[in-house]
């Protein structure tokens, strides 16, 4: 019985755009051996391809810090338009490299129907003032894991993180949280996080085991940029029920086990570094 729960247990994992370049076939491989075997969640970003789309994307002002720090990318409905774009592009890419590799795959866009958001943050810095923007991002509200109604083995569905407002708006989310999201939504045992670093470092060493209160601690006071969302991702995840969180580059059965990343849990444990 307790065989029969686990295999129909979904793995979720985020696939950080800046990487996805960058995983070699072996991943792949993995990636579809697991899949095999376990419904599969692939949640994408798209910063790297946004990037590429436009060069005005890279720059700084594409950026907006709310009051409380947070970052968040400026979106107007072209940006949500060119999101949509370049995801569509990616979205073949990763059905291509799965289906030809034996797992059949299926695009679901989040914002027809499966991710909710709520109001989203309208004061943002401009340089040194405090201004009021209309920026189509919102926090997630709720997701209906009904809309993923062909989870099961042998078959990923891969999530485009956008999500739609209670204004009836199609919204920018962020892709971390997203996936905590839904793998809360879908009674996920874990959450892998791929980006491009092979663990998360504290004073420059690499951690191996963290607890979610320390992982917490230090999100707040030194984790900048992209490492500050997943660590925010992995403490919405562990709240809502999940049981760890994965942060790494590797395959991901091999953070899965353990192997090699970083492992989030809820219970507190002593912090395991490269160097204890």
């Amino acid at each position: 019985m307790g065989t029969a729960v686990e295999t129909h247990t979904p793995t979720v994992v985020k696939l950080g755009g800046s990487c996805l370049d960058d995983l070699a076939d072996a991943w792949w491989d993995d990636l579809v051996a697991h899949g095999q075997e376990r419904p599969l969640v692939l949640v994408h970003g798209w910063s790297k391809p946004l990037k590429r789309l436009d060069t005005r994307y890279a720059e700084p002002s594409a950026i907006l810090r709310d009051r409380y720090g947070n970052q968040s990318r400026w979106t107007t409905p072209e940006v949500i338009a060119d999101i949509k774009t370049v995801s569509a592009k990616l979205g073949d890419d990763v059905i291509g490299r799965l289906e030809r590799r034996g797992l059949t795959a299926e695009r679901v866009i989040g914002s027809e129907g499966l991710v909710q958001a709520g109001e989203g943050e309208r004061w943002w810095w401009r340089g040194k003032e405090l201004v009021e923007l209309d920026n189509l991002v919102g926090p997630i509200t709720g997701v209906d894991a009904a809309q993923l109604a062909n989870l099961r083995p042998g078959h990923c569905c891969i999530v485009t993180p956008l999500a739609r407002n209670t204004a009836g708006q199609e919204v920018n989310t962020d892709a971390d949280r997203a996936a905590a999201a839904l793998a809360a939504a879908t009674a996920a045992t874990a959450l892998t996080l791929v980006t491009d670093v092979p663990h998360l470092l504290i004073d420059g060493a690499p951690v191996r085991q963290i607890c979610a209160a320390e992982a917490a601690k230090f999100r707040d006071r030194g984790a900048t940029g992209g490492m500050r969302k997943k660590l925010r991702a992995a403490g919405e995840a562990l709240d809502r029920g999940v049981g760890r969180v994965h942060i790494g580059s590797a395959p991901v059965s091999h953070m899965l086990a353990a192997r090699t990343g970083t492992v989030i849990t809820r219970e507190r444990t002593d912090t395991v570094t490269a160097r204890t």
